[in-house]
């Protein structure tokens, strides 16, 4: 997704939840002058495979869960999902996250030649500052939700799990399968819930322009709400 396409969703989510684009930019700036580019050659095998998007929602642990992604041709984990997978015995192929929770993750995929997405966003650049330095730099693949610079991209998504999605996207997958997703989960606080939300609306709207029906979506599509997305 080029982020011209992007910014209008970018634009929506700062003013629904207040944050600063300019917190957003200053994270991105640390983080470019911490990695070097990305080779996304490395991650040419996604090119028309059938990804499984794992999110790190309660019911990854379910077996169901567990034997899809097992059966995966490429699997693409928010977050703690790769901990949960790889305690299956499932391989992850690439992670994707923002550093809020498993650090030590990030930097064992990293020094072991796994890809991992790391997201700098307007609060998080303490983690920035600590855990990248510690991680094999030519496994690192830098994302913004800002306009990106340097060696920092942007391919579209707000929270780990979608944005996980709309890089399987831009890297060419055939089909996306979704497991661990938990939209209403009771247990997540009001601020999480609401980025779920986004979560969905987002999802919803990559479903569009991929002309594809994500699973995880059906008997959710009409209690959308879309008003905040650029569909046209």
């Amino acid at each position: 997704m080029d982020y011209h396409e992007w910014e209008p969703a970018y634009e929506q989510i700062l003013a629904d939840f207040g944050f600063d684009r300019r917190a957003d930019e200053r994270a991105r700036d640390v983080l470019a002058g911490l990695i070097s580019t990305f080779d996304l050659g490395r991650l040419a095998f996604v090119h028309g495979a059938r990804v499984v998007v794992a999110g790190a929602g309660p019911s990854l642990e379910a077996d169901e869960a567990i034997e899809t992604a097992r059966a995966a041709e490429v699997v693409i984990a928010a977050s703690t999902a790769v901990d949960v997978l790889e305690a299956a015995g499932v391989e992850v192929d690439c992670m994707v996250t923002d550093l809020d929770k498993n650090p030590e993750t990030v930097e064992r995929l990293t020094c072991r030649g796994t890809p991992v997405a790391v997201h700098a966003h307007g609060d998080n650049v303490p983690a920035v500052r600590t855990v990248v330095p510690e991680c094999d730099q030519e496994s690192v693949l830098a994302t913004t939700q800002a306009e990106p610079v340097g060696p920092v991209r942007n391919f579209g998504g707000f929270t780990d799990g979608d944005r996980a999605a709309f890089l399987a996207d831009h890297l060419g997958a055939s089909r996306l399968d979704f497991v661990g997703w938990d939209f209403d989960d009771p247990s997540v606080d009001p601020e999480k819930s609401k980025k779920l939300a986004w979560a969905e609306r987002l999802l919803y709207w990559l479903e569009r322009r991929r002309g594809e029906k994500f699973s995880v979506l059906d008997g959710r599509r009409e209690g959308i709400d879309v008003r905040s997305l650029p569909l046209e």
